[in-house]
């Protein structure tokens, strides 16, 4: 009878050690920070010249623990290249998470379809923008996520953005006149009410507009012809959002005034960038068959106004390899296309699937204590922990009575 009581007491200890408690992302980011492979990646990292490395193994959401861990020790400029867009957004939302959104930046693609202005999205544009101004403005390093059709396409110039970027800042001694005329020389539409970017409103000292740079407007007070404040303000409530010391306002970049002078988004970037790849042969595939829709559209065009061909205005594969081997880059996939200077190998499983048997998962937590694993259970609220918590108990006394039955 001791023994079996024993026995009960030990199947219980060890159901109880597994009941998950919610944890804060820090254990996770710590045991990610602490890896002497994330180190050595750094050390590599760190190294003058561009190298080629292959990160095997990952899965999920490790990716972005990983590039997370790399980005805060390497203080380099990182961009992400994803399969599509919804796996670009996807890993988005994980590193404005575990980075902060300020430091982490989505720059998609402009056009639905090549040659067709038409198609062009509107937010998509200010996004890219965005990133333009970013890059160009010097700020300290940022993670750039992306995929192919967004890297297709090419950017203005830094030479033409700066010519065409309007610098304000508090203090300036210029006249509303000039903001005026610089704005439709942009293209800026005048309005009585901007609601989006591209378009600006002039009353009295008071000039607002939204630029392709910004997620908010602007509203510039003048007293005078000197500029006496400037905030970002909400277009639906019309509240002030923050004060600006100085703006940017940048047009769209992605339209036709532009299209003389274009540059790859390589180009574009610091050579100190690290570009990391999650699928390098599906990248080049795609750059060839956009490149290719966009030879087919330019031949469909009238022969009467001049366009830029295609080669000016999209990447293709050839163009992306030959600029690329001037960046480190990391590649995710199975099979790397580059030639590799240093393979790093994590061993990783995928989480079972427990559709929603709890005590399956219970035992996968239990099976995973027992080979020597810690579990981490994280969770998207404290309700949500203790619910989890709530669960487990419940089991465990439901497991519990079980064994007591089994040896009465």
């Amino acid at each position: 009878m001791l023994l079996e009581q024993s026995r009960i007491r030990q199947a219980r200890t060890h159901l109880s050690i597994q009941i998950p408690l919610a944890l804060s992302k820090t254990a996770l980011y710590n045991t990610y920070d602490n890896s002497p492979k994330v180190q050595q990646i750094v050390e590599r990292l760190g190294e003058s010249n561009p190298l080629k490395m292959h990160l095997d193994g990952l899965l999920g959401s490790a990716v972005s623990f990983i590039i997370r861990a790399l980005f805060k020790k390497s203080e380099r400029p990182f961009l992400i290249v994803l399969n599509d867009k919804e796996e670009a957004a996807y890993y988005l939302n994980d590193l404005e998470q575990m980075i902060g959104e300020q430091d982490v930046l989505f720059y998609p693609g402009s056009y639905r379809r090549p040659y067709q202005i038409e198609d062009t999205d509107n937010a998509n544009v200010l996004l890219r923008a965005e990133v333009l101004n970013r890059i160009n403005s010097r700020k300290k390093p940022a993670v750039i996520v992306s995929y192919p059709e967004a890297l297709f396409e090419k950017v203005v110039t830094r030479k033409d953005l700066d010519k065409n970027t309007l610098k304000v800042s508090v203090g300036d001694k210029i006249s509303i006149d000039f903001i005026n005329e610089v704005l439709f020389e942009y293209e800026f539409k005048r309005v009585d009410f901007i609601t989006e970017p591209g378009e600006f409103s002039v009353r009295g000292g008071i000039v607002d507009v939204f630029s392709f740079s910004n997620d908010n407007p602007y509203r510039i007070e003048f007293f005078g012809n000197e500029v006496d404040s400037i905030r970002s303000f909400d277009v639906g409530t019309q509240l002030s959002i923050e004060i600006q010391k100085k703006i940017t306002i940048i047009p769209n970049v992605e339209n036709k005034v532009f299209q003389e002078n274009r540059e790859s988004f390589l180009d574009y970037i610091s050579e100190k960038t690290v570009i990391f790849i999650q699928n390098t042969e599906d990248l080049l595939s795609q750059l060839d068959k956009q490149f290719s829709r966009a030879e087919e559209a330019f031949e469909k065009l009238s022969k009467d106004i001049k366009h830029a061909t295609p080669d000016q205005l999209f990447l293709n594969q050839r163009t992306f390899i030959k600029r690329a081997l001037d960046f480190s880059i990391v590649e995710l996939s199975s099979k790397p296309i580059f030639k590799i200077a240093e393979k790093f190998e994590f061993h990783m499983q995928p989480q079972p699937s427990f559709n929603k048997q709890f005590d399956l998962l219970l035992n996968n937590l239990n099976e995973n204590h027992f080979n020597g694993y810690k579990n981490y259970l994280f969770c998207s609220n404290e309700n949500q922990a203790k619910r989890f918590h709530d669960i487990f108990e419940t089991l465990d006394e439901a497991n519990s009575e079980n064994i007591r039955k089994q040896y009465n």
